[in-house]
C-alpha cells in the first residue's frame, strides 16, 4: 500500500461564491484588512492576510438558486511535488478526482477531489502561504 505523503500545513484556503461581489470584497479588504493578492478577471479575486487565502467568486445562476456559497476548501502543502504525491495517494485510496494536478498562472500547483459527501477539496501548494 502506498504511504501517506508529508502532512498538510493546515486548512488555510477557503473559496466562496458571493452574490454581491463588490460589497464582499470591500468587507474583507476594508473591514478585515485582507490584501488583494490576485485578480485574474472581473468575477474572481484572491485575498490574503499573510498566512491564508480567501477566494471570492461571483455567484452565477446555479449557485444563487441552490443557496450554496462554499466552492471548495483547500489544504496547503509545503512543496509543489507534494501535490503530485497526494494525488497519487488519494487515487490509490479510491478518492473521486475532479482534476489532475496542474500549475496555475499565479505559480500555485493543485488538484481538486471530493470528500465522501461530494464536497470539493483542493490540495494546493500556494507559494505565499506554503512556508508559514
Amino acid at each position: 500500500m502506498i504511504q501517506r505523503p508529508p502532512a498538510t500545513r493546515g486548512l488555510r484556503h477557503v473559496a466562496l461564491f458571493v452574490r454581491d461581489f463588490a460589497a464582499c470584497e470591500r468587507f474583507y479588504v476594508e473591514l478585515l484588512g485582507m490584501k488583494v493578492e490576485w485578480r485574474p478577471d472581473p468575477d474572481n479575486v484572491y485575498l490574503c492576510s499573510g498566512n491564508d487565502n480567501l477566494a471570492l467568486h461571483r455567484a452565477g445562476e446555479p449557485h444563487a438558486a441552490s443557496g450554496q456559497r462554499l466552492d471548495h476548501i483547500g489544504f496547503v502543502l509545503g512543496d509543489p511535488g507534494h501535490v503530485d504525491a497526494w494525488h497519487e495517494f488519494m487515487l490509490a485510496h479510491g478518492v473521486r478526482m475532479r482534476t489532475a494536478p496542474r500549475t496555475h498562472r499565479d505559480g500555485a500547483r493543485s488538484f481538486y477531489c471530493e470528500d465522501p459527501d461530494g464536497n470539493v477539496v483542493q490540495m494546493i501548494h500556494h507559494p505565499p502561504i506554503a512556508a508559514t
